[in-house]
């Protein structure tokens, strides 16, 4: 899918045709689009083609007549059982007279500039534009990381009862997210840099305050990634022991069970064999003294147990 976005006279508007000043926004492309936009603004198909292969590594590339920057974005994969967090390549090929950005999905980064909710959102700024991606990008980043470290907490609670594995597999998806955006923020930083010092991105005094924004917000987001990976390593190893432990305990119980009920069941065996003089046998109330004894039995042994919290 192909939208065109310019703004014109202060405000956003949507265009069926590439001009001058434009915004090109590609997602999912088909591959008679690719060919259709490398055609109209002279772009290289495999820059396009690039940002749609999800190994493609965050990196910045400058041609003769442009900059192809590939970032990394969060996104969320939904599988059968629960959503993983994942990162994605996010194009941005910037041109004399327009820029384009390609990325294999819709994206809420992309999402608030064209429904025109970000504040001083020009896309003839191409600077400023790229900056406020990148900026949304990282806050993105770090709204992700708040809703892994709150789902943490609540996986937790659940492991504190659990004798099953499947807490702990959660806490491992979470745990690879975190290893995911800890390798793509890095990967951003080192494109940050190097974006600093090219002239083909020309830098303006009034972006100076985005631009710090930016790196600020990025730096933060490695930190609290890092900060997460970390307690949640500690967590998966501290639970994998709880959950031992409280199967350990279920087996104790049962043990104890099991030994309590054998009781009574040992005496009637006696009991019940054929022999001609058995003791008590013949006693009119011989049932109800070996039903006694046996429940007496039971109930001191249950005594011993509790006493040495089995139970």
């Amino acid at each position: 899918m192909i939208q065109i976005f310019k703004t014109v006279e202060g405000s956003l508007q949507i265009l069926n045709e590439i001009t001058e000043g434009c915004w090109i926004a590609m997602t999912n492309p088909s591959a008679a689009e690719l060919l259709d936009v490398s055609e109209k603004t002279n772009i290289e198909l495999n820059h396009l083609r690039a940002p749609l292969d999800e190994e493609e590594r965050a990196r910045i590339e400058v041609e003769e007549n442009y900059t192809v920057i590939v970032v990394d974005i969060p996104t969320i994969e939904k599988g059968h059982d629960m959503e993983r967090y994942v990162t994605i390549p996010l194009g941005i090929i910037v041109a004399e007279n327009l820029l384009i950005t390609v990325c294999l999905e819709e994206t809420p980064i992309l999402k608030v500039f064209m429904d025109g909710r970000i504040r001083d959102f020009y896309t003839f700024k191409k600077s400023r534009f790229i900056l406020q991606i990148l900026y949304k990008n990282a806050s993105t980043f770090l709204q992700n990381l708040r809703t892994i470290d709150i789902k943490s907490g609540e996986i937790e609670r659940k492991l504190h009862i659990s004798t099953q594995n499947r807490e702990l597999i959660e806490l491992f998806d979470l745990q690879k997210s975190l290893v995911y955006f800890t390798t793509s923020l890095r990967s951003n930083e080192v494109v940050f840099e190097k974006m600093l010092k090219l002239e083909s991105v020309k830098h303006y005094p009034d972006d100076e305050e985005l631009l710090e924004d930016v790196i600020i917000e990025n730096k933060q987001a490695i930190e609290m990634a890092n900060i997460y990976s970390g307690i949640l390593t500690g967590t998966m190893d501290a639970f994998a022991s709880i959950i031992s432990n409280n199967q350990n305990i279920v087996m104790k119980f049962l043990a104890a069970i099991t030994i309590v009920l054998e009781i009574p069941t040992m005496i009637a065996s006696f009991y019940g064999m054929n022999f001609a003089n058995i003791p008590g046998g013949k006693h009119p109330y011989g049932f109800y003294f070996v039903t006694s004894s046996a429940l007496v039995v039971t109930i001191i042994t249950v005594l011993i147990f509790r006493k040495k919290k089995l139970f």
